[in-house]
């Protein structure tokens, strides 16, 4: 089937999450005409379609606010998953933002013969029959961020397991797993916190702890955000010694977790998150639930049987669900051809602050591994150099 050709008169934005509706509405307001792929058929599908209801942001949500756009008064210091949910359909009607939606990206390429970058999407809607829409532009910005592919590993056993084998991206409550006993692999913020709500729906979960090296940090220490706290000290000292602060806060606070199975890597929590893309955990009373034996700590799985899991410490325990809070992916690698700006693991390969500019055209934004602050520097400094092109260029054609 012949491809239908669209020329765009600005940059291509492919992804409307956070990231690129950051970007277009901060293109817009500068003038700039863009035209915004998604592949779903709806903003921010993962804050809307594949997270748990329970979620709230990890973030005072002042480190969260995109570009020209400030939280609701009345939203309270860590906004929901549907609060934040509003506040990004607000934000794109508030910027007359409208993505092209059931577009997905299979290949984007530029051209050096004629300079300019060719981005072939497929129509996913049901009704498409799988139509080729070939876009075509001078820029390319790669906005589909850091979790758009969802990490599922294989484990010995996944077949002979009767029970159900999910990701996390599939659950919504625990409400489904009341009085049940659930092994939940991962350790992260999605682990503990699906094990916390598993709690409240009177579930028996079990937290699989594949690598026992995490940071944990308070979420907040005597009401003040920690991450706040981080962002002061980063002002006057270097990021090792507030790394040192922290983790010497965290063990004031929440006490020494290597008696509960879980030990704190020797790399600082800032510096591992900057350099690795790992998140500390930021707690919001799992570690009093482990404390108390609602949760159990076990180690990793060697393999699943009939009705449970050996563990790699060759104990046998029961189960009656799986649930893999193993976390997201890049999937920039399976489109974006001849261009060696991302890494194989999908991120730029210039790191933080300078990352989001490649060659000929090419933008990145919100992959600098520090979240939703991250994306809105990432968009501004993105929308003001496309303008200064695009101004440029338009002055030269009149």
């Amino acid at each position: 089937m012949a491809a239908r050709v669209v020329w765009v008169n600005g940059p291509i934005v492919v992804g409307a999450g956070p990231a690129g509706l950051s970007v277009a509405a901060c293109l817009r307001e500068r003038g700039v005409p863009s035209v915004l792929l998604e592949r779903a058929d709806c903003i921010a599908s993962l804050w809307q379609r594949r997270t748990y209801d329970r979620l709230r942001l990890h973030l005072p949500k002042h480190f969260c606010e995109l570009p020209g756009m400030p939280f609701p008064d009345g939203y309270p210091e860590y906004p929901d998953r549907r609060q934040f949910v509003d506040y990004l359909q607000a934000y794109a009607a508030r910027a007359g933002v409208e993505p092209r939606f059931n577009q997905s990206v299979t290949s984007a390429r530029y051209d050096d013969a004629a300079g300019l970058w060719r981005v072939r999407a497929e129509d996913v809607s049901v009704d498409a029959a799988g139509d080729v829409t070939e876009y075509i532009g001078r820029w390319l910005v790669v906005a589909t961020g850091e979790n758009a592919e969802r990490v599922v590993p294989e484990i010995d056993g996944a077949d002979d397991f009767e029970g159900p084998v999910s990701h996390v991206a599939e659950y919504k409550s625990g409400a489904a797993y009341r009085g049940k006993r659930v092994l939940v692999v991962g350790c992260g913020n999605s682990g503990m916190e699906v094990c916390l709500d598993l709690c409240h729906h009177n579930a028996l979960p079990a937290m699989v702890v594949r690598d026992s090296k995490v940071h944990v940090l308070p979420r907040e220490m005597l009401g003040v955000a920690t991450f706040s706290v981080a962002v002061f000290l980063l002002r006057f000292l270097p990021l090792w010694v507030v790394d040192r602060i922290l983790v010497v806060l965290a063990w004031l606070f929440l006490g020494d977790l290597a008696k509960i199975g879980i030990t704190r890597p020797s790399r600082g929590p800032l510096e591992l998150k900057n350099t690795r893309g790992r998140t500390p955990v930021l707690d919001i009373g799992a570690l009093a639930r482990i404390r108390s034996g609602d949760i159990e700590v076990v180690p990793g799985i060697r393999r699943l049987l009939r009705g449970g899991a050996e563990l790699v410490d060759g104990r046998r325990v029961p189960a009656d669900a799986v649930i893999l809070a193993t976390g997201y992916q890049s999937n920039v690698p399976q489109w974006l051809k001849g261009s060696d700006f991302f890494t194989q693991e999908g991120y730029p390969r210039v790191p933080f602050p300078d990352g989001w500019k490649g060659e000929s055209g090419l933008y990145s934004v919100g992959f600098t591994r520090r979240g939703l602050s991250g994306v809105s520097s990432d968009a501004v400094k993105v929308a003001q150099d496309i303008a200064m092109a695009w101004n440029h260029q338009t002055a030269t054609t009149r």
